[in-house]
């Protein structure tokens, strides 16, 4: 049985039901749940005042669980970076506790692998999996890898359009691309850009960046790549893998044809880094848990990609 503890260090818990339906299905799945005494609290937007997420991620760290689970995203750890307690965070992590989640968790996350090098994962939240009315199965399959200490890696088919970006192997003619201990680190898009110039962006030269985002339409995810782009990020990676952009709305007398596909398309004319998209992770029910910080191999082999660390 693992030990899993529930707490709140952004937005307030808003559907009460999804969070009872999450821990729920966490103790059908065998393991023991801790509910952070303010994993509930709610200031304004937050899940309690910065004071009272401070403290509620310091009992994280001090919980000696085997996985500290975000409740959910939304906004309010880029307020607190300042003040985030990095040793105790990271003596938490060297003593096994696996730090997860997404979407506004990237800003700690980030800050983390800047200021000590400590890994943690980008994966589900209670709320918005776990607590959904038909949690995944693959998305639960990689958790359990994960508490088990059995996650190798993620795979997943490239769209078609993806082989544009690829050349060749010398070998078989197919499209090919290998890269070798580079650092996988990445997560919310917005999130990123947010870090642009601060202490708390990592300065990874030859990694494999990966970003998400939602709600947002193309011309700003388009605006917010362009940042990177001309920042020197995305031309110092191995490789950018593009995960789930959705829950937007386009304007068809507006956007005239200008599309998702259209910002990928015009990305790759702009970098020689390789640009995949199809990453199964993002604000989506299926999405596979990777590891933020940590040594990976890419494999793509025609429209098949592999990233495996075990």
């Amino acid at each position: 049985m693992s030990h899993i503890y529930i707490y709140s260090p952004s937005s307030a818990v808003r559907d009460k039901a999804a969070f009872r339906r999450g821990v729920a299905r966490l103790k059908v799945l065998g393991h023991e749940v801790e509910i952070d005494e303010a994993a509930l609290s709610s200031h304004m937007r937050f899940a309690g005042d910065d004071a009272t997420r401070l403290a509620a991620i310091g009992r994280a760290a001090a919980s000696g669980a085997d996985v500290a689970l975000i409740s959910r995203g939304g906004y309010g750890l880029t307020r607190i970076l300042g003040e985030l307690p990095f040793k105790k965070l990271t003596k938490a992590i060297e003593a096994g506790t696996q730090f997860v989640g997404l979407s506004d968790f990237t800003a700690l996350q980030m800050a983390l692998l800047a200021k000590t090098g400590a890994r943690t994962w980008a994966g589900p939240a209670l709320g918005e999996d776990f607590g959904a009315e038909a949690p995944d199965d693959i998305m639960e399959a990689c958790f359990d890898d994960l508490v088990i200490g059995h996650g190798e890696g993620a795979g997943w088919r490239l769209p078609v359009s993806d082989l544009k970006s690829m050349k060749p192997g010398k070998a078989e003619g197919a499209p090919s691309l290998r890269v070798r201990s580079a650092t996988l680190w990445g997560g919310n898009l917005n999130v990123i850009c947010s870090l642009v110039g601060t202490p708390y962006l990592p300065a990874i030269t030859g990694g494999i960046l990966f970003l998400e985002d939602t709600n947002e339409h193309p011309y700003r995810v388009e605006r917010q790549l362009t940042q990177l782009l001309n920042a020197g990020i995305l031309g110092r990676q191995k490789a950018v893998l593009l995960g789930s952009f959705n829950r937007f709305k386009l304007v068809p007398g507006y956007d005239r044809g200008f599309k998702l596909q259209t910002v990928v398309e015009w990305l790759r004319t702009q970098t020689k880094t390789p640009v995949f998209t199809g990453l199964p992770f993002g604000h989506v029910p299926t999405k596979v848990l990777l590891p933020v910080g940590q040594q990976v191999d890419l494999m793509v082999e025609g429209r098949d990609a592999l990233i495996y660390w075990g």
